[in-house]
């Protein structure tokens, strides 16, 4: 005689007490993996960083969108005042200012010369520099130096070269400039954006060169065999092989136009002449610290990064938009 089972059955619609437990450990898994990924050690190991990112962008940002819409001045320390609202007057009081209007045409100008510049040299020098000649050390060494280099030591050879007695005036003899360069109105900007092109190159050439080492030499093999010369494997090969790496050339670039203050400075003692070559962070120098408008300034900044962003965006979706 067989005696019935004493376990109690499962009630319908019910789970048992160890599928609910596995349950509730595979919901809380999922739940950490999303908030901290699936790699929870990596967020100890980004942390640092990530402050550091916080404290010194994201919360300056932040602080500058503040007293972009108060009116804000410096006070001595300890001194406490009141900051009122002013909306988007600050803003207004920018946008109407011929200066600010003024310089942020001179980062256009910049930007129009630079920009296609670097690209091109630092890809054509990068493409160079990848083939086996003699002497390849030495120049990728050669093209890097300027780039780590203190901007006030290079400054200065450029003054010898550019000023109305320098080297390049003597060379091209009539042909110069009068008043010379970097006191001449029109070609004040562009002799900046040529000394920053210049200064930069190398470190666009080392990001190109990376690039470049990941196009597969089977490419190469296959439009030789299609009859294509130098030209057209680098047009057909090259070119569309390293577009991401384009792409973040554009985009540094943009950036580092934007954020043009020391060369003005420098070269045109302070963004001569008359303001000729002054540039929207300078001009945010001038009216934040020497004049004690930092809410005006700050309107200035909060406009440019608006700039930057969308020109980044769209440089973006030329360069990388047919490989998405």
């Amino acid at each position: 005689m067989t005696l019935p089972s004493l376990d109690r059955p499962a009630q319908p619609g019910r789970q048992s007490p160890k599928v609910e437990q596995r349950s509730e450990k595979a919901r809380h898994d999922r739940l950490v993996a999303k908030i901290f990924g699936r790699q929870p050690i990596g967020i100890a190991l980004t942390a640092p960083y990530a402050i550091f990112i916080g404290a010194i962008f994201a919360f300056p940002l932040g602080f500058a969108v503040y007293m972009s819409f108060h009116k804000y001045y410096f006070t001595a320390p300890g001194v406490s005042v009141p900051h009122p609202f002013v909306g988007f007057a600050n803003y207004k009081t920018a946008l109407t200012d011929p200066d600010v209007l003024q310089s942020f045409a001179h980062v256009g100008v910049f930007l129009i010369i630079n920009v296609p510049l670097t690209v091109v040299l630092s890809l054509g020098l990068a493409a160079a520099l990848n083939q086996a000649i003699r002497g390849r050390t030495f120049f990728r060494v050669s093209y890097y130096v300027p780039y780590v280099t203190a901007s006030v030591a290079v400054v200065g050879v450029w003054l010898f070269l550019f000023n109305s007695d320098g080297l390049v005036n003597k060379v091209l003899g009539p042909l110069a400039p009068s008043p010379s360069w970097l006191v001449n109105s029109f070609w004040a900007m562009p002799t900046i954006a040529i000394f920053v092109t210049w200064k930069q190159l190398g470190f666009f050439i080392l990001l190109y060169l990376a690039a470049l080492q990941n196009v597969p030499k089977e490419l190469y093999e296959s439009a030789a065999t299609d009859g294509a010369g130098k030209w057209k494997s680098f047009t057909s090969v090259t070119i569309p092989g390293v577009r991401p790496a384009t792409g973040l050339v554009i985009l540094l670039a943009i950036v580092t136009g934007a954020n043009l203050f020391t060369e003005p400075y420098l070269l045109t003692s302070g963004g001569g002449p008359d303001k000729a070559s002054t540039s929207p962070v300078l001009l945010m120098y001038q009216k934040g610290i020497e004049q004690g408008n930092p809410d005006v300034a700050s309107a200035i900044g909060i406009v440019l990064v608006i700039l930057v962003l969308a020109i980044a965006l769209i440089g973006r979706r030329l360069t990388e938009g047919d490989n998405r």
